[in-house]
């Protein structure tokens, strides 16, 4: 073959690869799709969807143009049904977005020529095509070929017909066929209608947002005048839907935002803007994220991926595959995906006119491993797809969810290669590897993604073998253990004993263990302390230090469980966060007791108080190496010590200031309040003038470069 031969094949080749590139419709998406990390901060990902097209009305073959689309919804034999409002139809397309016919018009159950008003929602199972005709007030069901086969009246009960609150715009339907409907005046939660529309009850009515100001206002209103004022009531959900063991996902969008902003971090707050109810009502759904599913995380006054500030508005939720699940903030035009257990896969999307941007963002719903949704100022449907990335995340849940671990593995760590910034990838490892009985890999993995629960559930695994591997050293080291204080608090009776018959001058080791008689008797305790000198400065100084030693180890020894974001405070901190508030209730204490017939000195006030912090190293220490052995569960019983040493600690300086100034207790519960306001005092006291000073500073400082610049 000769060189011209080669060179033409060659620009045969070239010229039909861009033909077929200018055929296909391919897209960069035109947005970020990122994920957060525990501290909150966005976290870059691999795209998981693709914009392909948008799909408007004439592509669709539409009869009108659409307007005021409201819902979009995929029936199980893959057909796309739109819900317009402004057009008062249902359209119903064809799995490839062709129009094959409109539900607008018909012949009610009277023979009486009905048409929609102002449909909002729909819901299509095997048999049926359900309608919430939300401004007549019903729910109209059509059969497949979109011929009327019922209709569901307003449920005949008391509290419609007093209130003529029944306006359905969304609704869901079980196995059972029981319908569940979402009104836009109602606050009492979902109505629950069985097959026939009969009215069955209310299930999961909202918590109600309180105004603390406002309730105590009313306490002081009449009757008449509680009456006129605003009511507290739940607030109504905007969106359902059902999945196929009959939980039912709901969101609202009118939750007050200073209890919604609250709820982000709050995992248990009940005010979530999408919840996922069981049939009594109960939300079961499963928060196990950074954060709980509330869609934007970062809503402070700089974000980062928009200039839109805020709690999202969530106004629509749809279910994806092995268990997955997305909801639509109205706000942001964004998508926010998590999975069975409330993790964040990924979030994507934004305002805009680009292919994958969206206007206005109404209804979202999945179709197949493609995701559609509604813009209702474009009026169209943005189709989107599944990229690679997205495709193994899902098979990677696949696996996990049917107990192919070892596939699953193999997954997470091919997204880890794609998206190292994916915390759910390490959890899900972490998972298949606790499954398989490796404790030890597990806990690495969960400690990776800071998920400090399943981090606790493989530890306790891990301890439970090592205990029943090494049974016999757990009491043997018990035993020592409390050996050995024993000895000790008896070395330190007998000394104690020793040196209060003494006439030698103490030493520095009977000044230190004189703290272990003390805290057990403080009225003699503190009475020798002053009159027996049995304490001193050197002692109180000794003290002071140990307790920061012990501070510090605090804050650097706890295990992952109890720090699992490794934070700690210097020792210079420690000495600050001590010092300062034990000078100035030494300092406040005897500026009060002088002129309140004190008995103590400075010096005895600051000794006494100094003693008295002896049960903090002695609860802090071993409840801090206590953590290295207990589980997340477990952490009340590290909290329970330390609240012990503070306690104590505040018994031993009241009683030490009551037996210092020779005080009776009335007097000395005054003077000790009376300290605390002197604290107060004097701390406002020391801001005010180091506020000064450096003003003056600033002063003098600024006549100086003036001085020097005309010089």
């Amino acid at each position: 073959m000769t060189v011209k031969k080669m060179l033409r094949i060659w620009a045969a080749v070239a010229a039909l690869l861009m033909i077929v590139a200018s055929v296909i419709p391919t897209y960069a998406a035109p947005y970020k799709t990122y994920t957060y990390d525990i501290n909150g901060r966005p976290q870059l990902s691999s795209d998981a969807y693709t914009p392909i097209m948008q799909i408007d009305s004439a592509y669709m073959g539409l009869p009108s143009a659409m307007s005021d689309p409201r819902d979009l919804f995929v029936g199980p034999d893959g057909r796309i049904y739109i819900v317009e409002g402004g057009n008062n139809r249902v359209d119903v397309l064809d799995p490839n977005f062709k129009f094959l016919f409109a539900i607008s018009s018909f012949v009610n159950d009277q023979g009486v020529p009905d048409s929609l008003n102002g449909p909002s929602g729909c819901f299509v199972t095997d048999e049926y095509i359900y309608v919430a005709d939300t401004e007549n007030n019903r729910i109209v069901v059509f059969t497949l070929d979109g011929e009327i086969d019922h209709i569901l009246e307003a449920p005949t009960s008391a509290v419609f017909e007093q209130n003529n609150i029944y306006k359905p715009v969304a609704l869901a339907v079980d196995s059972a066929k029981r319908i569940y409907v979402v009104s836009s005046t109602t606050y009492q939660g979902i109505i629950a209608l069985n097959e026939k529309g009969e009215f069955q009850g209310f299930i999961g009515a909202q918590r109600v947002t309180y105004n603390i100001i406002d309730i105590i206002w009313r306490s002081f209103q009449t009757a008449e005048q509680r009456a006129l004022s605003t009511q507290y009531i739940s607030t109504e959900y905007n969106n359902i839907t059902i999945d196929e063991e009959g939980f039912i996902y709901v969101t609202t969008s009118s939750i007050d935002e200073g209890a919604q902003r609250a709820s982000i971090r709050d995992k248990a707050s009940p005010y979530a803007p999408v919840k996922k109810l069981n049939t009594a009502g109960s939300d079961v759904m499963s928060r196990n994220g950074f954060f709980s599913p509330h869609g934007e995380v970062n809503i402070n006054d700089s974000p980062i991926f928009s200039d839109i500030t805020g709690p999202s508005k969530i106004i629509d939720v749809a279910l994806g595959e092995e268990g997955t699940w997305s909801i639509i903030d109205e706000k942001r035009s964004r998508i926010y995906t998590y999975d069975q257990d409330g993790n964040l896969l990924f979030a994507f999307g934004d305002k805009g006119m680009q292919v994958g941007n969206i206007q206005s963002i109404e209804a979202i719903a999945y179709k197949g491993s493609d995701l559609l949704v509604l813009d209702k100022t474009a009026n169209n449907i943005t189709l989107y797809s599944r990229t690679e990335y997205g495709d193994i995340l899902i098979n990677a849940l696949r696996n996990e969810n049917q107990r192919r671990y070892e596939r699953a593995i193999d997954d997470y760590k091919a997204i880890l290669q794609r998206n190292s910034n994916f915390d759910t990838a390490y959890v899900g490892i972490g998972k298949a590897l606790y499954r398989q009985g490796k404790w030890t890999e597990a806990m690495e993995y969960f400690k990776a993604a800071y998920d400090v629960p399943n981090f606790s559930n493989a530890f306790k695994m891990y301890r439970q073998e090592w205990v029943s591997k090494y049974f016999i050293v757990i009491p043997i080291v018990v035993v020592l253990v409390c050996w050995g204080l024993m000895k000790f608090f008896s070395f330190a009776a007998k000394v104690n004993k020793k040196t209060a018959i003494s006439t030698k001058k103490r030493t520095f080791g009977q000044e230190i263990l004189y703290g272990f008689h003390l805290i057990f008797h403080p009225f003699d305790g503190f009475w020798d302390l002053k009159h027996e000198k049995r304490g001193s400065i050197r002692g109180a100084i000794f003290y002071i230090a140990l307790s920061v030693l012990a501070f510090t180890y605090q804050a650097i020894g706890r295990s992952y469980i109890f720090n699992p974001r490794a934070t700690y405070a210097s020792i210079l901190v420690q000495v600050t966060s001590l010092l300062v508030p034990l000078f100035l209730w030494v300092t406040a204490n005897w500026c009060l007791t002088t002129l309140m017939d004190g008995q103590g000195s400075f010096k005895d006030i600051f000794v006494a108080t100094s003693y008295s912090l002896l049960p903090l190293p002695m609860f802090i220490i071993p409840a801090t190496l206590l953590t290295n052995v207990l589980l997340d569960s477990e952490r009340g019983i590290y909290t329970m010590l330390i609240t012990i040493a503070w306690y104590w600690v505040g018994i031993l300086i009241f009683f030490g200031m009551m037996v210092t100034h020779d005080y009776t207790l009335g007097k000395n519960i005054i003077t000790s309040i009376g300290t605390i306001v002197g604290m107060a005092f004097i701390m406002f006291v020391m801001i005010l003038l180091s506020t000064l000073v450096v003003k003056m500073v600033g002063f003098v400082s600024s006549i100086v470069t003036e001085i020097s610049y005309r010089l």
